[in-house]
C-alpha cells in the first residue's frame, strides 16, 4: 500500500508524522510541524537548518495611529517580534497580538514560513483581556501604594508618642507624680491612631504592617493604664516656703526746733 505525501515548505517530498494543516496564503493546504524549545516555547519545525545569513526584514508595523518600524530575521517567530515591540510600545508580549494578512500569527510561528517579506506590514493590537487585567493590577498597587504610605504615617506618629509614653513611665518610676490630664491626653491620642489603622484596607505584606503597628498602639494604652494606677499612689510634694521673721525697724525720734 503506498503511503500517502504531501509537499512541505522546501518542496520536498517527506512523510509527516504528526502535522496540522492551516491555509496558506496561495489558499493551498499546507502542513505544519511543531516542536518544542528549550525555553518551552512551541514553534514551527523546520525542515532545514536555520541560515545565519538570514536576510534582515524590516516589517512595518500598524499600531492604530502610530507606525512602527522593526528590523528583524527572517527565521525569527512573530513571539521574538513581540519582544522587539515591547520595547517600543510598553506592552508585554502576552499583551499584543499580532496580524499578517488578516490572520491572528501564534508566538511559534516563523516569518518567513508564513510569507512574511520585507517592508511587509504587521498589525499590533492589544489584548482586551490582559488590558483589562493591567488595569485591575494597576488599581491593586496603587490602593497597595496608598496603604502603605497611610501605615507609615501612623509609624511615624507612633514613634513620638511611644517616647512620651517611655518619659511618663521613667517620671513615675523615679516617683514622680504626673498630671492625671497629661496621662489620659496621651491614651486619647493613641486611640486616635488605632481608629486611622483601622480605617486602612489591606491585604497580604500590607496587613502584616498594618498589625504590627496595632500591637504596637495597644501596648502603649496598656502601659499607660498601669502607670496611670501608679501614679495615683505617688502622693504629690509639698512645697513650703519658710519665711523669715524680721523685727520692727527702730523708731526714729526727730528733734523738733522751735
Amino acid at each position: 500500500m503506498m503511503k500517502k505525501k504531501r509537499l512541505s515548505f522546501n518542496g520536498i517530498l517527506s512523510e509527516r508524522s504528526t502535522t496540522t494543516t492551516i491555509a496558506s496564503s496561495t489558499n493551498k493546504e499546507e502542513e505544519v510541524e511543531w516542536e518544542m524549545r528549550p525555553g518551552g516555547m512551541l514553534v514551527q519545525k523546520r525542515c532545514q537548518k536555520s541560515d545565519s545569513s538570514a536576510p534582515i526584514l524590516r516589517l512595518r508595523i500598524a499600531y492604530g495611529a502610530i507606525r512602527y518600524e522593526i528590523s528583524i530575521s527572517s527565521q525569527s517567530t512573530f513571539g521574538e517580534l513581540k519582544k522587539l515591540l515591547e520595547a517600543e510600545t510598553g506592552m508585554q508580549p502576552a499583551e499584543q497580538r499580532l496580524l499578517y494578512r488578516g490572520k491572528e500569527r501564534e508566538n511559534g510561528a516563523y516569518l518567513d514560513m508564513c510569507g512574511v517579506k520585507d517592508r511587509s506590514k504587521v498589525v499590533l493590537m492589544e489584548d482586551q483581556m490582559s488590558r483589562e487585567k493591567r488595569f485591575i493590577e494597576m488599581r491593586k498597587n496603587a490602593k497597595i501604594q496608598s496603604a502603605y504610605r497611610a501605615i507609615s504615617d501612623v509609624a511615624m506618629e507612633m514613634d513620638k508618642l511611644a517616647d512620651q509614653v517611655s518619659a511618663i513611665e521613667k517620671s513615675i518610676g523615679n516617683g514622680t507624680k504626673v498630671a492625671e490630664v497629661q496621662i489620659t491626653t496621651l491614651i486619647e491620642m493613641l486611640m486616635r491612631q488605632a481608629i486611622k489603622l483601622d480605617s486602612i484596607p489591606t491585604e497580604g505584606d500590607v496587613s502584616a504592617q498594618k498589625n504590627l503597628q496595632s500591637k504596637k498602639v495597644q501596648k502603649c494604652v496598656e502601659n499607660l493604664d498601669v502607670l496611670k494606677i501608679s501614679n495615683a499612689k505617688i502622693k504629690p510634694v509639698v512645697v513650703t516656703t519658710k519665711w523669715e521673721i524680721f523685727d520692727s525697724p527702730t523708731t526714729t525720734k526727730w528733734e523738733i526746733f522751735d
